[in-house]
């Protein structure tokens, strides 16, 4: 591997997996568990699939479908993808080779992701003849449907199944489209929907549907720890982060090891990251790697022979050229060389090969700059998590650039470090396996298919117990608030990532987090956290607001110290290129469980969330770049806002209940103190009329 000499590595997810085939293994129907999993659910009217990349979630549906039409009485199914390519993971399966009781077909002329025009005319009749027609099943782009319900509106997909892929696109804001009319045909409630993605999040934060509609859903979830856990062959997965200065063409190749197969992602044109010249930026890699020997007539691959004589095979998906960029993607989707290793060696794209591309063999992803989105990042990293035989590792670097001494650059590269660190929390919590959190009470016992380490359960202590098949931690807490409604309990259960997704993202809880000398954690865990729950789900009342809450800092803080606690026990140095022992997050809960006196609630609270982001971020970016970005962000520090205060006061009270007096603004304790400044500024806002 050519080996960086100033780059700076930022590890902030490492894992590895017991590869134990267990996720590709299929059943007597030919499925694979996550496919069973969705399938007992068949007869659900409204069904989400949370499920990773190459999971086969495609195929999953097309066994629902088959019963919806066969067995459950509906006319019709209308597959709904965002973009052309990826119609191509619904076409023609024999299933009952495999098993299955039928075989999945869709005639040529309803898949009109193959068919020629734009979205907005010839396809819309064509799907309106479909509705018109006996046939069964129909694909098409998400923006193709939109445009066929405004013209045929709701009524006329009566007793259709509507299966929408990468659900994530879908937002409960008002202007878009497709959401506003998922709710009309909820509304409605006269068709089937099946909902189905890898990132039940958007960049944005917005939420993906309003809660009343959500609601309606019954959620199959199929994690990444499942998944890659049942590999036969990836067992491990790196995500990292890379620093450099000046242009990122002089350093990429410190990073871009031409042994692994790899898709490099370039920086967008109007970044600040791109050269403004994104062909001489691909020629320049092309450079780099060794001596141009010409293109391949057939594939259009840019060929390259390295210094130790091996001829590299490059898809520019770069090249302005329509007709050279076609045939390029064609060559990378000709399903005779879906399984041949040997096919390409590396990708260079800009905007494409992301969401829904399919390279098995892809073992690092190199992105340089932030992309748009968590989503995005997350869709990225999800073309290298497939299965493929001698495909041990794969891993995620994202090049980012330090900043540079003029304001302007600061305040973005700023932007960018920040919503770098999210995607890395989110990223830990996506990948870890699920936590099941209990009130730890006298009471408890243990449950039957976890392991609870050495010495098995201790009644008096509070446990971690591991459900390897399940992929569940099961962790006891002292003082952790239950759940009580219905949807309290799934929100815990099924949507912990989410809650955390909106909470990284927030960028006053992350510039505090990191920057913020002052900072009282509670103000992070508890105000913080606590108003984005109650702008997430307004519906839920406060007793399950807060444990809501707690459940998902518990999930976010114990991820966090588990990592740190292991990156310690290894003596990890965080600036070589030594390969580190790799372990699951197992370990690190339970240690940290058993380091402190007791594991409660309140301990949790106390722990700055985002404090392991910035031990990291010290190490790793230089001394002047990171007094930059701390200059730009204490620049910005405000007083208390009249929410924040009322919030505070009513956290002043909840502590009276609890030790019969009001907090002080002279206590050692500088969370009571906080909350003392808070109830005594909530106080003065009400006097000036601040409160309605």
């Amino acid at each position: 591997m050519i080996k960086p000499t100033t780059t700076k590595i930022v590890p902030s997810v490492s894992v590895s997996y017991a590869s134990n085939g267990s996720s590709t293994k299929s059943n007597e129907l030919g499925m694979r568990p996550m496919q069973e999993r969705a399938y007992e659910r068949r007869g659900e009217q409204y069904l989400l699939i949370k499920s990773p990349p190459a999971s086969g979630k495609s195929r999953a549906l097309m066994f629902i479908a088959l019963d919806k039409l066969h067995n459950q009485g509906l006319k019709q199914a209308i597959i709904v993808v965002p973009e052309k390519s990826i119609g191509a993971s619904f076409n023609d399966e024999p299933l009952s080779n495999y098993g299955f009781w039928a075989d999945w077909h869709v005639e040529p002329k309803w898949n009109l992701c193959n068919a020629p025009g734009s979205d907005n005319g010839g396809k819309v009749k064509s799907l309106g003849a479909f509705l018109e027609s006996d046939d069964k099943v129909l694909v098409c782009t998400h923006a193709t449907f939109r445009f066929a319900v405004d013209q045929f509106g709701v009524a006329a997909f009566d007793n259709c199944l509507i299966a929408v892929d990468e659900f994530h696109h879908v937002s409960a804001n008002p202007d878009n489209k497709l959401g506003a009319q998922l709710g009309e045909f909820i509304a409605r409630d006269k068709v089937h929907i099946v909902a189905m993605t890898g990132s039940y999040f958007r960049g944005d934060a917005e939420a993906v549907l309003a809660p009343q509609d959500e609601s309606r859903f019954v959620t199959v979830t199929y994690t990444y720890y499942e998944q890659l856990n049942g590999y036969e062959y990836l067992k491990q997965l790196d995500i990292g982060y890379y620093f450099y200065s000046g242009s990122y063409v002089d350093d990429i190749l410190k990073v871009l090891d031409p042994r692994e197969k790899t898709i490099v992602h370039i920086p967008n044109v109007n970044s600040r990251e791109s050269t403004k010249d994104k062909i001489r930026e691909v020629e320049h890699i092309i450079e780099e790697l060794g001596e141009w020997q010409g293109t391949d007539p057939e594939t259009g691959f840019q060929l390259v022979k390295t210094s130790d004589g091996r001829l590299l095979k490059i898809a520019d998906l770069v090249d302005d050229d329509q007709i050279k960029r076609d045939r390029v993607s064609s060559a990378l989707k000709d399903p005779a060389q879906k399984n041949n290793r040997d096919h390409v060696d590396i990708i260079i794209a800009l905007g494409m090969a992301k969401e829904g591309f399919d390279w098995i063999w892809c073992e690092h992803a190199l992105t340089v700059g932030y992309r748009s989105s968590l989503t995005e990042i997350v869709q990225i990293i999800g073309r290298t998590t497939r299965d493929a035989p001698g495909k041990t590792r794969a891993r995620f670097t994202n090049l980012i650039a330090e900043p540079d001494a003029t304001e302007q650059a600061v305040t973005e590269a700023v932007n960018d470090t920040l919503k770098a660190i999210a995607a890395s929390l989110l990223m830990e919590q996506v990948l870890a396996p699920r936590f099941e959190f209990k009130t730890k009470k006298p009471t408890n016992s243990p449950q039957e298919g976890f392991d609870y380490g050495e010495g098995g359960y201790d009644p008096g202590k509070c446990n971690v117990g591991v459900n390897e098949e399940t992929g569940k931690f099961q962790v006891e807490i002292k003082g952790l608030s239950e759940p009580k409604s219905e949807e309290a309990t799934r929100i815990c259960q099924e949507d912990l990532n989410e809650v955390i997704a909106r909470f990284v993202q927030d960028k006053t809880a992350i510039e505090r987090g990191l920057f913020d000398e002052e900072l009282v954690p509670e103000e992070l865990t508890q105000l913080r956290l606590g108003k984005i729950i109650r702008d997430k789900y307004p519906e839920l009342d406060p007793e399950d607001q807060e444990a809501v809450r707690q459940h998902a800092i518990a999930a976010l803080n114990l991820t966090q110290q588990a990592k740190q606690l292991l990156i310690d026990s290894e003596a990890v140095n965080i600036n070589s290129n030594e390969s580190r022992p790799n372990t699951t997050l197992i370990a690190g809960v339970r240690k940290f469980a058993m380091d402190v006196r007791e594991l409660d609630i309140d301990l949790i609270d106390r722990i700055n969330p985002f404090s392991k982001a910035y031990a990291i971020l010290a190490k790793t970016m230089s001394e002047e770049s990171l007094k930059q970005v701390a200059t730009v962000i204490s620049g910005k520090r405000t007083n208390l806002t009249p929410d924040e205060a009322k919030e505070l006061a009513l956290r002043a009270l909840k502590f009276k209940r609890e030790r019969g007096r009001l907090p002080s603004v002279n206590s050692t304790d500088a969370w009571e103190r906080r909350m003392a400044e808070g109830a005594a500024a909530f106080v003065r806002y009400k006097d000036e009329g601040r409160y309605d």
